[in-house]
C-alpha cells in the first residue's frame, strides 16, 4: 500500500470513529433518543428508543431476544439479523466485528450460553464504554459472565488465528477503507469449518457521484458500500467457501420511508424517478471457512 492509500484509509477511520463517538455521547447512559449510522440522524432507522425497536423487530429480531438486550445497547444501527443468520449453538465462541454498544454481542452471548463466548470489537472508545457498561446489567439479568469488548480495527482483530466458530457483523464492513483485509481477518481467525454470518449494505450499482462524496453517507452505511459481486469476490479471494448472498431491497425502502434526513438527503441526489433500492440493498451474507 502506497503512503498516499495509508493516508487516505487513515482519514476514513479517523470520520467514522468520530462520527460513531458523537452517536455513544449523544446517549451515555440507557435511555434517550436512539440516533442511527450519522451523528444527528437516524440513517439506519427513525428516531427514539421505541424506534430502534420497532426497526429491530422489522428486520428479524424475536421479541425474546430484544426482551434480553439492556437498555441503550440497541441504538437503530442495524441492517440485518446476523445472529439469526449465524445459527448460533451453545459453546461457540461468536465475535462481532463493529460491535458498538453490544446489542448484537448480548444477544449472541444468551444464544452460546455459559460454555461459550461472545466478544465484541470496536476501533471507538466511546462505544465500548457504553458496551461495557451495558455488560453489567446483562450479566445481572442472564445470569452470565460470557461477553466481552476488545478495542481494535476490523483491518487488524486483535484475536490469535483460527480461534473463533463465528464471525457476525451488521452494517459495519461497509465502512471500512480496507475491505479485502477485514476478509482476509476474518479467514484468519476463523477455526477450519467456521461461519460467517454479515448483515451488511451494499450497491446494487455505482452511485452518482454527488452521493458517494457525501460525509454523512459515508457514515450512514451508504457511500462506503462495495457492489455486491465485489463482497462475494473478496470472501471468495479471502479463502471463503459456500458463499450465500441474500438481498433484502425492502429494508432500504422503509428507511426511506421513514423521511430520515440523511436518506432525503441521498435520495435527492439521485436521478429522477429514481429510489434508494435502486442502488442500495440490505445483503446477508453466509461463508464458511473450508476444514482441513
Amino acid at each position: 500500500m502506497s503512503i498516499a492509500e495509508s493516508l487516505q484509509h487513515q482519514t476514513v477511520r479517523e470520520t467514522v470513529r468520530a462520527g460513531y463517538a458523537a452517536i455513544a455521547e449523544q446517549n451515555p447512559e440507557p435511555r434517550g433518543s436512539a440516533t442511527g449510522c450519522c451523528a444527528g440522524s437516524s440513517c439506519c432507522g427513525p428516531d427514539g428508543a421505541d424506534d430502534a425497536e420497532a426497526l429491530a423487530t422489522a428486520i428479524g429480531y424475536a421479541a425474546a431476544d430484544l426482551s434480553g438486550v439492556p437498555e441503550g445497547a440497541n441504538m437503530g444501527l442495524s441492517c440485518g439479523n446476523p445472529t439469526a443468520l449465524a445459527a448460533l449453538r451453545p459453546g461457540e465462541v461468536v465475535v462481532d466485528l463493529g460491535s458498538g454498544g453490544g446489542f448484537d454481542v448480548f444477544i449472541a452471548g444468551r444464544k452460546v450460553g455459559p460454555a461459550g463466548r461472545a466478544i465484541g470489537v470496536d476501533m471507538t472508545p466511546e462505544m465500548l464504554a457504553k458496551a461495557r457498561r451495558n455488560s453489567a446489567k446483562y450479566r445481572e439479568t442472564s445470569g452470565l459472565d460470557n461477553v466481552e469488548f476488545r478495542l481494535g480495527e476490523i483491518e487488524h482483530l486483535p484475536l490469535p488465528d483460527a480461534s473463533v466458530d463465528v464471525i457476525i457483523s451488521n452494517c459495519v464492513i461497509n465502512l471500512s477503507p480496507d475491505k479485502p483485509q477485514v476478509w482476509r481477518e476474518i479467514a484468519r481467525v476463523l477455526k477450519p469449518g467456521g461461519r460467517v454470518a454479515v448483515s451488511d449494505i451494499a450497491l446494487v450499482k455505482p452511485l452518482p457521484t454527488a452521493v458517494a462524496q457525501m460525509v454523512e453517507a459515508l457514515v450512514g452505511c451508504v457511500s462506503g458500500a462495495s457492489l455486491i459481486s465485489e463482497t462475494e469476490r473478496l470472501a471468495r479471494e479471502a479463502g471463503l467457501a459456500d458463499i450465500v448472498l441474500e438481498r433484502k431491497d425492502g429494508y432500504v425502502d422503509a428507511m426511506t420511508g421513514w423521511n430520515d434526513p440523511l436518506y432525503a438527503r441521498v435520495v435527492s441526489e439521485l436521478p429522477a424517478g429514481s429510489k434508494a433500492s435502486d442502488f442500495v440493498t440490505s445483503l446477508n451474507v453466509s461463508a464458511r471457512k473450508a476444514s482441513e
